[in-house]
C-alpha cells in the first residue's frame, strides 16, 4: 500500500488560490478529474457529500478528503497545496493549506480505511508537513510524498 501507486505527478496542484472549503474542493476534484478522466462536478459532488458527515480537516494545516467513487478500479490519490490556508471546519479549528485527497472504488472499504490511515500517519509527522510546504514545485510534493511514504514504511 504504497502512496506513490495512488499518486499520479499530474494530480498535484502547487501554489493554488481558494477562498474557501468548497473552493478548495472544487480544486480537487478539478486535479482528480484530470486523472480519472471524469467530471470535476461528479467528484466534487461525491467530496461535498462526504464532507456533509463531518470535516475531513484532520488538524495542523491538513485535511483529507475521500470519497468512493463507482466504476473506479483501483485508489487514487491527489494533492492540493494552498498558497493561503483557508477555513475548513478542522479539529483544531485551523485553517488548511494542504489537501491529500483519496479516491476508492465502491465496496472497497478496508483499503479505503488502510489508505486513510496511511496517509494521516504520514502527515502527522511535522518533517513532513514542513518540507510540503516548503515544496517549490509539484514534482517536489510528489517527491516529498514518494520519499517520505518509502521511509514511512520501512
Amino acid at each position: 500500500m504504497e502512496i506513490g501507486n495512488w499518486l499520479d505527478r499530474s494530480g498535484v496542484l502547487y501554489r493554488s488560490s481558494a477562498d474557501g472549503k468548497r473552493q478548495a474542493l472544487a480544486l480537487v476534484a478539478e486535479a482528480a478529474a484530470k486523472v480519472l478522466k471524469r467530471k470535476s462536478s461528479e467528484i466534487l459532488d461525491a467530496l461535498m457529500d462526504r464532507e456533509a458527515q463531518g470535516s475531513t480537516g484532520v488538524g495542523r494545516g491538513v485535511a483529507v478528503p475521500h470519497a468512493r467513487l463507482p466504476g473506479l478500479d483501483r485508489m487514487c490519490a491527489v494533492v492540493v497545496r494552498l498558497e493561503r490556508p483557508v477555513g475548513f471546519d478542522s479539529v483544531d479549528e485551523q485553517p488548511v493549506d494542504i489537501l491529500f485527497a483519496l479516491f476508492a472504488p465502491e465496496g472497497a472499504e478496508s483499503e479505503h480505511l488502510r489508505a486513510l490511515a496511511r496517509v494521516s500517519r504520514l502527515l502527522r509527522q511535522g518533517e513532513v508537513r514542513e518540507h510540503l510546504r516548503q515544496a517549490r514545485t509539484p514534482d517536489a510534493i510528489y517527491a516529498v510524498l514518494s520519499r517520505e511514504a518509502e521511509a514511512d514504511a520501512a
